[in-house]
C-alpha cells in the first residue's frame, strides 16, 4: 500500500468523527424542541409516573444547560440506552438489533442485484447508442424511475399472491415461523436464509427466499433504472474521450477498449449513488417493508411514527445518519481504490 493511500485512507478516518459528532449534535438539537418533562417521559415506562418522571430529571440533568444535557446524552447513547419504545413495549437499542436482520436480509440481495444490473444494462446501451437495445433499455428506466415503490408494491402483491396465491408477504410462511419459535430451528444470525443454510434446512430456505421474491423485485425495478441511467450517460463520456480514440487507433479491440479503459473510469459516479442506495436500503426502505409486511427497521420506524413513539423515531433517525456517514467512507476509499488519481487530491 503506497503512502499517498494510506494517507488518503487516514484522512478519511479522521473526518468521520466530527461528522458523527454533527450527527449526534443535529439529533440531539431536535429533542431540545420538547420540555424536560417531555424529555423525561421517554425514558419510562409509564409516562403518568410523575415521581419517576422528576427522578429520570435529576438523574440525567435534563434542566441542565444545553452542552451538559449533550455530554450525558453521548454517554447514554455510547451505553446503547437510546431510550424506551413505548410502542413496542421494550428498549430502542433492543428493537432496532431485533429488526435489523430483517432489513439487512432484503438489501444483501436487493443491493447486488440493482447494481450489477444497472451497470451492466447502462453499459450495454452506451455501447448499442441509437440501437433498438438502447431505447429499449432507456424506455426501461424511464419507465422504472417513474413508479412511486408503494404503487408498485401493491400492484405486484396483488397480482402475484392475491391473483395466483404465491409470493404473500411477511419474512415466513406460519409453519416456519411456528419452527423457529419452537426452537427445533437454531437461530445464529436472523438472516433466515442464512440460517437455514446453518441448519440444513432446505424448506425453510426456500420458504425465506420466495418471501424476499417481491420486496427484492419492488426495490430492484425502481433503483436499477437510477444507476442504469448514470452508468450510460457516464459512459458515452468516457467512449468519446481522447484516450479511448488513441486506445482504438493502437489496434485494440473492442471488448478490451470498453471493458479495461472505459468501464472503469465510468464507474466513479455509479459508486456514489450506489453507496447511497445501498445505505438507504440499510437504513431501512419504510414503504417496501411496510407493504410486504417484511419486518425490518423501516417498518418499525414507520409503525413507531404512527404511534407517536419519539424516541424510537430519534433512534431510527440516528442509525440512519450513523449508516450514511459510513456509506460515505466506503464510497471515498472506493474512489481510492478505482481512480488512484483522488489520493493526490
Amino acid at each position: 500500500m503506497g503512502s499517498n493511500l494510506r494517507t488518503y485512507i487516514a484522512r478519511r478516518l479522521l473526518l468521520v468523527i466530527p461528522t458523527l459528532i454533527g450527527v449526534t449534535l443535529l439529533i440531539f438539537a431536535v429533542t431540545q424542541l420538547f420540555d424536560p418533562v417531555q424529555r423525561a417521559s421517554l425514558y419510562i415506562r409509564d409516562p403518568k409516573n410523575l415521581r419517576a418522571i422528576d427522578e429520570v430529571i435529576r438523574k440525567y440533568g435534563l434542566d441542565q444547560p444545553f452542552y451538559i444535557q449533550y455530554f450525558s446524552w453521548l454517554s447514554q447513547l455510547l451505553e446503547g440506552n437510546l431510550g424506551w419504545s413505548q410502542s413496542l413495549h421494550m428498549r430502542v437499542i433492543d428493537a432496532l438489533v431485533t429488526r435489523a436482520p430483517a432489513t439487512i436480509e432484503l438489501a444483501m440481495y436487493a443491493a447486488p442485484l440493482t447494481i450489477i444490473l444497472g451497470i451492466r444494462l447502462g453499459k450495454l446501451s452506451a455501447v448499442k447508442k441509437d440501437t433498438w437495445v438502447d431505447h429499449f433499455t432507456r424506455a426501461f428506466a424511464i419507465i422504472g424511475w417513474s413508479l412511486p415503490a408503494f404503487w408498485l408494491g401493491i400492484v405486484l402483491l396483488a397480482f402475484f399472491y392475491g391473483g395466483l396465491g404465491i409470493f404473500s408477504p411477511g419474512r415466513l410462511s406460519p409453519w416456519a415461523e411456528a419452527l423457529i419459535r419452537s426452537g427445533e430451528f437454531k437461530v445464529y444470525t436472523g438472516l433466515y436464509t442464512i440460517d437455514s443454510i446453518l441448519n440444513l434446512n432446505a424448506a425453510v430456505f426456500l420458504d425465506a427466499l420466495s418471501h424476499l421474491v417481491l420486496p427484492v423485485t419492488t426495490l430492484t425495478i425502481i433503483d436499477v433504472a437510477l444507476i442504469m441511467r448514470i452508468m450510460r450517460s457516464s459512459m458515452l463520456e468516457q467512449l468519446g474521450k481522447t484516450y479511448i480514440i488513441a486506445a482504438r487507433a493502437r489496434g485494440l479491440d473492442e471488448k478490451t477498449v470498453v471493458d479495461k479503459h472505459a468501464t472503469k473510469n465510468a464507474l466513479i459516479p455509479v459508486i456514489t449513488i450506489s453507496g447511497l442506495l445501498t445505505a438507504g436500503m440499510l437504513s431501512g426502505m419504510v414503504i417496501t417493508e411496510t407493504i410486504f409486511e417484511f419486518k425490518g427497521v423501516g417498518y418499525f420506524a414507520a409503525h413507531a411514527a404512527t404511534q407517536l413513539d419519539i424516541p424510537a423515531v430519534l433512534g431510527f433517525a440516528l442509525l440512519t445518519g450513523i449508516i450514511f456517514v459510513i456509506a460515505n467512507l466506503i464510497v471515498d476509499l472506493l474512489y481510492a481504490y478505482v481512480d488512484p488519481r483522488i489520493r493526490l487530491g
